[in-house]
């Protein structure tokens, strides 16, 4: 299948100053495609025409941007196959996660396309005689998405549709790592009524593409999911423009697993917590908190569920976990393999590349046990197949330690105990907390994100999406009197 460009701007097709080569990280001789890398000017030609084009979308109306956006859900939905095996491709989750995350971002599309209808203000009395009040939500004008590769559908999606919802422009800059599957969305809706300009991908390095993006006072608005550095650096710079910012960063999730927890149940979910997307997930659980009465037991019992976990290509039949995304996440993952050791934890399994019948980057899931939370990785976001066990006492023990971290995105406890439940979701300093299931997954039309160092800016997701995507205008009007 001939490839496009992978830079889409102002309405078409265009070719940059250069390109990169996209490789399957299961089978390295596999070359998915070379794809084009925007330059400066096309961003600015890009700005341009979202500009232009912006104004026209909103009056459009809410009819026309219901239709479109359920355009777009529908056909991913009913693509999610040969696209989910684009993102396995070149990404490395297994073929049903793959797919499940394009049907989960034709459900963004769709259930956004519903909101699209349901826009509505207020009619306010005034504290004055004869004075009417109208509060109505507008759309916040351009806005920028930049978005990571774990997610390279579903993250774009739920900021895009709620962005075209709601009458915006947007600026998509994905990541470098998974430009098949950005080709793929801009396809679908490069194919919409949509006006020229109102869409538009412009692919980059962060140095360059992103940081012209985060500079330029045309902008009204940010959205960026990645890591710390990358958005306390984008803050710094759109604050000099007063930019809105939305960032979804870095997380350390807890899984407290307590002394009355069903064993099995906690297992099944702590290692799919943990190693579920190659452990690539900002809901990963990679502190493992057990009760002392139970953590020997749990931790054999973990040690043969990731033992038994089936390492192989993407699209291979029984693959449950695949490869690493790249060389560099590789590396990053074995030396966190190697500072824990160095820290004194005790690997009980896992660590190694593995060897696979193509050359890929494959990583054996890793279990660490004895460490204690001062340790740099019960600290630091790993990003791999890596989990770590701490022993507590008690249940404060464990909740103190759970809350200790600068990040707070998500965080499970497994308990039979309803009141050690409703306490833990009451006093978890996390944005989303799960009893008795996975910290990952979460469903589209709530609201996603988190404390500390995890998020910033209003929520991603559901109807909290219009706090980010609108802004808020109160109207006075003089009514007078009848005659």
């Amino acid at each position: 299948m001939e490839q496009q460009t992978g830079l889409y701007v102002a309405g078409q097709w265009q070719r940059g100053e250069t390109e990169i080569e996209n490789r399957n990280p299961s089978d390295l001789a596999d070359v998915i495609g070379h794809y084009a890398q925007a330059t400066v000017a096309q961003v600015d030609q890009a700005i341009a025409a979202a500009r232009k084009a912006q104004p026209l979308w909103w009056a459009a109306g809410i009819q026309k941007r219901h239709d479109v956006l359920m355009a777009i859900g529908t056909e991913l939905m009913a693509r999610a196959d040969e696209i989910g095996r684009i993102i396995s491709r070149e990404e490395g989750k297994p073929l049903a996660e793959g797919r499940g995350e394009v049907y989960r971002a034709g459900q963004f599309f769709t259930w956004f396309a519903a909101e699209a209808l349901r826009l509505a203000g207020e009619r306010v009395e005034s504290v004055r005689p004869s004075i009417g009040i109208e509060v109505r939500r507008d759309p916040v004008g351009i806005v920028a998405v930049i978005s990571p590769w774990n997610f390279p559908i579903a993250t774009p999606a739920w900021k895009i549709a709620p962005a075209l919802a709601y009458g915006n422009a947007v600026l998509w800059k994905p990541a470098n790592l998974t430009p098949a599957s950005a080709v793929a969305l801009t396809e679908i809706i490069a194919r919409q009524d949509i006006p020229v300009g109102l869409f538009n991908l412009v692919p980059g390095a962060g140095r360059d593409i992103g940081q012209r993006l985060i500079e330029s006072p045309a902008l009204d608005a940010i959205t960026f999911t990645g890591s710390v550095p990358v958005g306390r650096a984008i803050a710094a710079s759109a604050i000099v423009n007063m930019t809105k910012l939305q960032m979804e960063m870095g997380s350390k999730n807890p899984m407290v697993i307590m002394d009355d927890a069903d064993l099995d149940l906690a297992v099944a979910h702590a290692c799919n917590s943990a190693f579920g997307g190659t452990g690539q997930k900002c809901t990963a659980a990679s502190r493992l908190i057990v009760h002392e009465r139970v953590h020997d037991e749990f931790a054999a019992r973990l040690v043969a569920a990731a033992k038994a976990l089936e390492v192989g290509p993407a699209l291979a039949s029984g693959t449950q976990i695949g490869p690493v995304v790249s060389a560099a996440q590789l590396a990053q993952n074995l030396d966190y393999i190697a500072i824990g050791k160095a820290e004194g934890a005790d690997l009980l399994c896992g660590g190694e590349r593995l060897n696979r019948p193509s050359e890929g980057y494959y990583m054996a899931p890793a279990v660490f046990a004895g460490t204690r939370n001062d340790m740099r990785i019960n600290r630091e976001e790993m990003f791999g197949p890596i989990t770590c066990l701490q022993r507590v006492s008690d249940y404060d023990e464990a909740l103190a330690v759970a809350n200790d971290s600068e990040f707070g995105l998500t965080a499970g406890i497994m308990t039979a105990s309803l009141a050690r439940a409703n306490h833990f979701r009451a006093n978890m300093r996390a944005g989303c907390v799960m009893v008795n299931l996975l910290t990952a997954g979460t469903d589209y039309h709530v609201p996603f994100g988190g404390r500390g160092a995890s998020s910033y800016g209003p929520r991603e997701q559901g109807r909290y999406a219009a706090e980010f995507f609108t802004t808020v205008k109160t109207s006075y009007i003089a009514e007078g009197t009848p005659e």
